[in-house]
C-alpha cells in the first residue's frame, strides 16, 4: 500500500512539472506572437546564449547597443525613424522572449535529469 501511495505521489509531481512546462510554453507562444507582431524579433543583434544575460545598463550601453541595431537591415529598412527610446521598447520584448526560453530550458531539463536519475 505504501509503495502505491509513493508512486502516486511521484506521478502527481511529474504531472505538475509537465503542466508547468506546458504553461510556460503557452506563455512563450503568446510572447513570441507579440514579439513578431511588434517587429521586435530582430532588435537584438548581439546575443550570447551562455553569457550576456544582463540587458544594457546605463545610457552609454543603450546607445552602444542601439548603434549596433542601426547597422542591421531591420533598422535600415523598417525602423529607420526609431530613436533609442523606441528601440528600448522592442528590445525589451525580445529580451523577455529569449529569457523565457532560457527559463523553460532550465525548468524542463533540471527536473528531467532528477526524475530520470530516480527512475
Amino acid at each position: 500500500m505504501n509503495t502505491d501511495l509513493l508512486q502516486e505521489s511521484r506521478n502527481r509531481t511529474v504531472a505538475y512539472w509537465l503542466l508547468l512546462c506546458c504553461g510556460l510554453v503557452f506563455v512563450m507562444v503568446v510572447l513570441g506572437g507579440v514579439t513578431r507582431l511588434t517587429g521586435s524579433g530582430l532588435s537584438m543583434v548581439d546575443w550570447r546564449p551562455l553569457m550576456g544575460i544582463l540587458p544594457p545598463i546605463g545610457d552609454a550601453e543603450w546607445q552602444r547597443v542601439f548603434e549596433m541595431y542601426q547597422q542591421s537591415p531591420e533598422f535600415q529598412k523598417v525602423n529607420s525613424d526609431f530613436g533609442v527610446n523606441e528601440f528600448k521598447g522592442i528590445f525589451w520584448l525580445e529580451y523577455l522572449h529569449r529569457l523565457l526560453g532560457r527559463l523553460i530550458g532550465l525548468v524542463f531539463f533540471v527536473p528531467f535529469v532528477f526524475f530520470f536519475a530516480r527512475g
